[in-house]
């Protein structure tokens, strides 16, 4: 594992990058851009969708003890009350008083280090990143994160309530229809994919921390006693699944919470962190949150949220491991972490090294003139692959740069069509990693094609 940030990329390349080929633009930029929103492009909707994909296949679909949710984005206000949203999900605010920029005080170099250490002043000798000053600041102050809205046309006391800062409660409140329709038994995970909104007072690093997030999130319902076994496995899991996607574990650890800093709701936490440009920062959280999501919202509503346990005979209340991974992170990693350069014959070749499974084109097929019939005949060898996979035409410029755009945007495989094709009906495929180019016949094209990426 590496101890100190060596990675091959500089998040200005990244950013550049994402632009230029379609990945992620600024929001709202012919208005000058809206600090800590971003727009996935033509590229990006395909990765971001290929993530989301491939968490749904391996959390849900291959756990028969797992179901999917959708809830909605605003709930009834009660909620958050009966959650501690409202008192808990705050973060300290501070002011400096030389420059009067604001920050959160546990982001500032040294404060949690002194928090956790039982410093009384922790910010007394903690200089202001804007400006320099040492220790000029306001005394922390909690700062709720989530943003306030109206339902209904009467804004007053009446009418307010939140857009959820996470997907987790949604799946908490349902507990029980989801129980009694699934039938399932302990342990069993209930799944969701969603966006969730956080007014953070100091948001950046490109997608790595945003106002505006999507989140998957599985909550594991488990026996009392059971807890720290799941806590284990879900932890271990974590690596594993990024891993087991090309991501180099040297540039990924598991980095458990100080008690000191746990949440109101945690028995344990750990954060499975990667090393990104500018040092580590949490990917995927992993919570023992006991029972007392289940036990707060049952008390709220007056509603029975428990499972009657066949073995005792008894009703009992599950404790919950939570496994939290944000999609625009992980999206930011797998963009990082493929990322590649080498040298060749025109300078440098930048390839995306995207795991097949994540790659937003999946095979780029491509005349290797726009005369006919090789165009017509790409165009429909595009057309078949595109049943079954996102495969794109490209016809314009010579081959080799249409090769090298192809491997800046991660395409795993390129099929040319040449003018030898309708002699001996077959196409070239080259490989993105290795380049390495095989002749194969148009019979057994897409078998080839699918083998090759392992679909």
């Amino acid at each position: 594992m590496q101890t100190e940030n060596t990675t091959r990329v500089s998040m200005d390349t990244i950013v550049s990058l994402a632009k230029r080929r379609g990945f992620v633009y600024p929001s709202s930029e012919i208005y000058g851009g809206y600090a800590s929103f971003w727009d996935y492009g033509p590229l990006g909707v395909e990765l971001k969708r290929n993530i989301k994909d491939t968490w749904w296949q391996d959390i849900v679909r291959r756990r028969p003890e797992v179901v999917g949710l959708e809830t909605s984005q605003i709930m009834h206000p009660r909620v958050w009350q009966s959650s501690g949203h409202l008192e808990n999900f705050t973060d300290p605010l501070v002011d400096c008083l030389n420059c009067k920029q604001r920050f959160r005080a546990d982001h500032l170099p040294g404060y949690e280090e002194d928090v956790i250490a039982g410093n009384p002043a922790p910010l007394a000798e903690i200089a202001c990143p804007n400006c320099g000053e040492r220790g000029k600041w306001t005394e922390p102050r909690a700062f709720n994160l989530m943003f306030k809205t109206f339902v209904g046309p009467v804004e007053d006391a009446a009418a307010v309530t939140y857009l959820r800062p996470e997907t987790a409660q949604g799946m908490f409140v349902q507990f029980a229809n989801v129980l009694g329709s699934s039938r399932q038994k302990l342990p069993f995970g209930i799944a969701q994919i969603g966006k969730a909104f956080r007014n953070e007072i100091t948001a950046g690093n490109f997608i790595f921390r945003l106002r505006e997030l999507e989140q998957m999130e599985l909550e594991y319902f488990v026996r009392p006693g059971d807890d720290d076994e799941w806590y284990e496995y879900w932890r271990d899991y974590t690596m594993e699944w990024f891993t087991g996607l090309g991501v180099d574990r040297d540039t990924l650890r598991l980095r458990p919470h100080d008690p000191a800093t746990l949440s109101h709701y945690s028995k344990g936490t750990t954060d499975l962190e990667y090393l990104f440009p500018f040092g580590w920062g949490e990917l995927w959280g992993v919570a023992n949150r006991t029972d007392f999501d289940l036990k707060a919202h049952s008390t709220g509503s007056g509603k029975e949220l428990t499972y009657f346990d066949e073995e005792s005979k008894e009703h009992i209340t599950p404790y919950v491991i939570e496994p939290a991974l944000g999609v625009d992170r992980a999206f930011l990693v797998f963009l990082l972490d493929a990322y590649d350069e080498e040298p060749d014959k025109d300078g440098t070749r930048v390839v995306l090294r995207f795991h097949p499974r994540l790659a937003p084109v999946k095979v780029a097929v491509l005349p290797l003139s726009k005369k006919e019939p090789l165009a017509t005949t790409a165009r429909e060898l595009r057309d078949t692959l595109s049943a079954t996979m996102n495969a794109e035409y490209d016809e314009t410029g010579s081959i080799g740069k249409r090769y090298r755009r192809q491997d800046e945007i991660g395409t795993p495989l390129c099929v040319t069509v040449d003018f030898q094709t309708a002699e001996d009906n077959a196409v070239t495929i080259r490989d993105r990693d290795t380049m390495e180019q095989d002749r194969v016949p148009l019979s057994e094209l897409e078998t080839t094609v699918r083998s090759k990426l392992g679909l």
